[in-house]
């Protein structure tokens, strides 16, 4: 049982990661309908810049744990969404209204050129970073196997609560966020009604791109290690969740990304880790099958 409980906090702290870069995927495919393939790189940038802030912090002789990380979670976020407006405003925006195919090329090149762009700029090799967060809780011990609750997982998932709480209320309580369900609903519409859709449109990718820089502090201080190909791999994983709590929804995409990680944290646990993504996958199958829009998403309703 103790061996049980430790693989859940992992698969929690792991799946809060993977909610926070699905919540961009989701973000923008129920605004604009396109499928933003580059926000995983977007999440490797992020990861990049706050380890490089890390290291310029340490080399001037910033020892406060608490305000080294607030500064580069701040920096991060700023620097993070310039690049993600840049994205959106060179590569999508002008094949907004182009046939359908041509912004996922877009975007699919856009993500080879943040790989390429990093492996150039940073070399291919990976990146430490010395542990910043360490120490824990033991909560109980049971046949000499101790459950322990680091300070590292906890800070993931009290970020994670603390930025889906004010993400809903922005959502639901600002002009934003109506600007952001109109354009959603009817972008016509919305732009007859005064709402400026490229601007609402750009604010989206800006927000999903500093929900990413989180995600990419939270990853390296969690791992450690980071390297150019990072943005793939976890890009996949988090449209995966997307699509599995239902791509267009924000608590969809959350729950998908804690049950992504759920599930490859117990597969590696206790069966094979180099089936975990075959594990992952499988179950996304299987609940597309019975759940077509995903497990809270809503089946889309054409008016005729």
């Amino acid at each position: 049982m103790a061996y049980f409980f430790q693989q859940l906090i992992n698969g929690v702290a792991l799946g809060s990661i993977y909610g926070l870069i699905a919540i961009g995927y989701t973000m923008v495919y129920g605004i604009i309908g396109m499928i933003n393939f580059a926000h995983g790189d977007i999440f490797m940038v992020g990861s990049f810049i706050a380890l490089i802030l890390f290291l310029i912090l340490l080399s001037f002789g910033v020892t406060m744990i608490p305000l080294a990380l607030l500064i580069v979670l701040l920096v991060a976020m700023c620097l993070t969404a310039v690049w993600g407006w840049t994205v959106e405003r060179i590569a999508y925006r002008p094949l907004r209204e182009s046939f359908r195919l041509a912004p996922l090329i877009t975007a699919i090149g856009m993500s080879i050129v943040l790989q390429n762009f990093i492996q150039v700029a940073q070399g291919a090799r990976v990146k430490p970073l010395q542990p910043v967060v360490t120490g824990g809780y033991e909560l109980f011990v049971e046949g000499g196997f101790a459950v322990i609750l680091s300070n590292i997982q906890i800070l993931i998932v009290v970020t994670t609560l603390i930025l889906m709480t004010v993400f809903w209320l922005v959502i639901t309580r600002t002009a934003l966020g109506r600007a952001q369900r109109a354009c959603e609903q009817d972008r016509m519409m919305a732009s007859l009604s005064g709402v400026n859709v490229d601007r609402t449109i750009s604010l989206t990718f800006v927000l999903g791109a500093m929900l990413a820089a989180v995600a990419g502090l939270l990853y390296l201080l969690y791992y450690g290690v980071i390297d150019f190909y990072i943005g793939f791999i976890a890009g996949i994983k988090a449209f995966t969740a997307a699509v599995f709590g239902g791509i267009g929804s924000l608590p969809g995409a959350m729950l998908g990304g804690l049950i992504i990680g759920l599930i490859e944290t117990f597969w590696s646990a206790y069966f094979s880790i180099e089936y975990k993504d075959v594990a992952a996958f499988s179950m996304l199958a299987i609940v597309l099958i019975f759940f077509p829009t995903g497990l809270l998403g809503r089946p889309a309703v054409e008016k005729v």
